[in-house]
């Protein structure tokens, strides 16, 4: 089986879509014939292999409203045949050069719906004709959480079609290591060893550090912010205007492979995100293979909160409630017993159901379902074009 993944960027490129597209990339070329094809963030079309992988990175002429204008995608994407082509939304340049390159055959399509686009109203009026024609032309459309594929707007005519099919990680990353536990023992120290809560990710919009930050008036306690992003500035000066500057740490970016000790130093993981633009958050998913209970926000319509269950894996509360959040964390620390069970059966939980193999055997399956209908219902048509032919 030949598959091409349409994606916006690739490795080392870090992102939440982009680390995900990289890991089933890398448990997909196992299995099948794999090309990747992506955005350039430099202008020039280049060819490489990343671990074992071919991925083609199309020359970025322009960003528009963070959507990347590649004028070889649609040539690249007509250059060869493929069982399946799979894409990932949201990415308008990739279904722009899909609608314009794709040549008619009977490769199957499959899309993965990431997100909607909440924030970016008038790019939406403008794509939506296209994406709901690609969406309308897809023989499955993967949805990383029930929430989402049921409260979204835009998949309401296409339920039929669509599937659940959660993140996965990679379990063997994030084991307790003699090495991550030194490191871990380590990070706790520069935070004088007190209750430690920690939050990961872009400091933009819709994270809502900064209701986790004034939630630290009510703590005692140390919140540490790994990230990076336009809006430090203003969440660094709403930590002193709430008094807890000296509690609230911001240390910058970690890289993905660094981030394991962070995880065990810490007493709970925060995720104070306001908006279904948070559609996932796939750090929910690092932080219980570490064993750490989650407090997060009950996002309408989002996976939040199906990631990790309240009253299961941890605590969730209304979204921008700072007294809630701060009620929550401090239930958990007052209660280590409830904090630890918590936090087994959220190791529990991504094991049986977030780790990258199973991830993969999912997605292996809508493929092997949608090479055999598109075989099916092409048998007839040969057969009735046979016929004429011979009635000629």
């Amino acid at each position: 089986m030949r598959v091409l993944q349409l994606g916006k960027y690739y490795y080392p490129y870090m992102g939440g879509i982009e680390n995900h597209l990289y890991l089933l990339c890398n448990e997909l070329k196992r299995e099948v014939g794999l090309d990747v094809l992506v955005c350039n963030s430099q202008r020039a079309n280049v060819t490489d292999e990343v671990d074992g992988v071919r991925v083609t990175r199309c020359y970025e002429l322009a960003k528009v409203k963070s959507t990347s204008i590649c004028p070889t995608m649609p040539f690249e994407i007509s250059r060869r045949r493929y069982d399946v082509v799979h894409v990932h939304f949201p990415h308008p340049m990739g279904v722009m050069s899909y609608l314009l390159g794709w040549r008619a055959h009977r490769h199957a399509v499959v899309v993965t719906y990431h997100s909607d686009i909440v924030n970016q109203v008038n790019l939406l009026k403008a794509y939506r004709p296209f994406m709901d024609l690609l969406l309308e032309r897809a023989d499955a459309i993967l949805c990383t959480s029930p929430d989402y594929m049921s409260g979204s707007e835009v998949l309401a005519p296409f339920l039929k079609k669509c599937h659940v099919v959660p993140y996965g990680i990679d379990i063997s990353q994030f084991e307790a290591t003699e090495d991550v536990l030194a490191r871990a023992a380590a990070i706790r120290a520069r935070f004088r060893n007190r209750p430690l809560l920690l939050g990961v990710g872009r400091l933009i919009y819709y994270k809502g550090f900064e209701h986790a930050i004034r939630a630290m008036a009510e703590l005692d306690a140390e919140l540490v912010i790994i990230g990076t992003g336009p809006l430090r500035g203003s969440l660094e000066q709403v930590a002193r205007e709430a008094g807890v500057a000296a509690r609230v740490h911001f240390v910058g970016e970690v890289h993905n492979q660094d981030l394991t000790p962070w995880y065990y130093a810490c007493d709970l993981y925060v995720l104070p995100s306001t908006v279904k633009s948070e559609a996932f958050a796939i750090v929910q998913l690092e932080a219980m293979a570490c064993g750490r209970p989650i407090v997060n926000t009950a996002i309408p319509d989002s996976g939040v909160p199906f990631v990790s269950r309240s009253g299961e894996s941890g605590l969730t509360v209304p979204p921008r409630d700072a007294p809630a959040f701060a009620a929550a964390v401090r239930k958990l620390l007052a209660d280590p017993e409830l904090a630890r069970s918590f936090g087994e059966a959220g190791r529990a939980r991504v094991k049986q159901e977030f780790s990258k193999e199973v991830m993969t055997r999912r997605v292996l399956s809508v493929y092997r379902d949608v090479t055999r209908a598109r075989a099916a219902s092409a048998k007839p048509l040969e057969r009735a074009q046979a016929t004429s032919r011979a009635a000629e």
